[in-house]
């Protein structure tokens, strides 16, 4: 995904916008486009580029903000938000990302470019707020002394170089291959709390470094 800062007004990142890297971590992103765009253009390389708003869903590591927030906050632990949590994401739910790329790889033009967006934006305070709220009514027995799991959030320093917003114009791969992301920022927050709840054991064994790559299976279940 290369860079898709914009500031609040502005019209969202479309496969057409100038490369805008705020930071080395996105100018590594933006450089991997020209490299391939380069090959094609040059030597004839079957290519096929997208770029996707922030994911989420099972299997994402801890250190993301959505698990780490739900691990944190049943452990009673602060939910650190970065400076005023007013940073704009377009979130995507990660099985409509995989159905996107399918696409894309069935029916793209070769060379063409496509955006993956989930049509979901909202600042990273809003999700954690909403995180917490799905958590009172799945995990009820709060950690001692936690009254609320809002309680827990926690405003932290903002990273250096941290884009305000990501907004994602995703109608080219819908009007030219006919996609859609089937999930809302409601239904697709939900399934997501509930499958961290249900697998806690590999969430912890992630953290503590003993993961080794098998399959999930049934690791533990609930709250604890």
């Amino acid at each position: 995904m290369r860079s898709m800062a914009v500031s609040g007004r502005e019209e969202p990142f479309s496969e057409t916008s100038r490369h805008q890297p705020n930071s080395p971590y996105a100018a590594s992103k933006a450089a991997s486009d020209h490299l391939v765009r380069a090959w094609h253009h040059t030597y004839g390389l079957p290519v096929l580029i997208t770029n996707c708003s922030n994911d989420y869903g099972p299997y994402q590591f801890p250190e993301k903000l959505i698990p780490l927030m739900i691990l944190n906050a049943i452990e009673g632990k602060p939910l650190p938000v970065y400076g005023d949590g007013g940073q704009v994401r377009d979130w995507l739910y990660v099985e409509d990302h995989a159905r996107a790329l399918y696409r894309v790889l069935t029916h793209g033009a070769v060379g063409e470019v496509y955006n993956i967006g989930g049509h979901n934006e909202h600042t990273n305070l809003e999700v954690v707020h909403t995180l917490c709220a799905i958590l009172e009514e799945l995990c009820q027995d709060h950690p001692l002394g936690v009254k609320r799991y809002s309680d827990l959030i926690t405003h932290v320093r903002d990273r250096p170089g941290h884009d305000r917003r990501y907004a994602i114009d995703a109608s080219k791969i819908n009007a030219a291959l006919g996609w859609t992301p089937q999930e809302s920022f409601e239904t697709g927050f939900r399934k997501t709390v509930q499958w961290y709840l249900q697998n806690l054991g590999w969430c912890r064994r992630v953290q503590n470094g003993h993961y080794q790559g098998e399959r999930l299976g049934l690791l533990g279940r609930g709250c604890r």
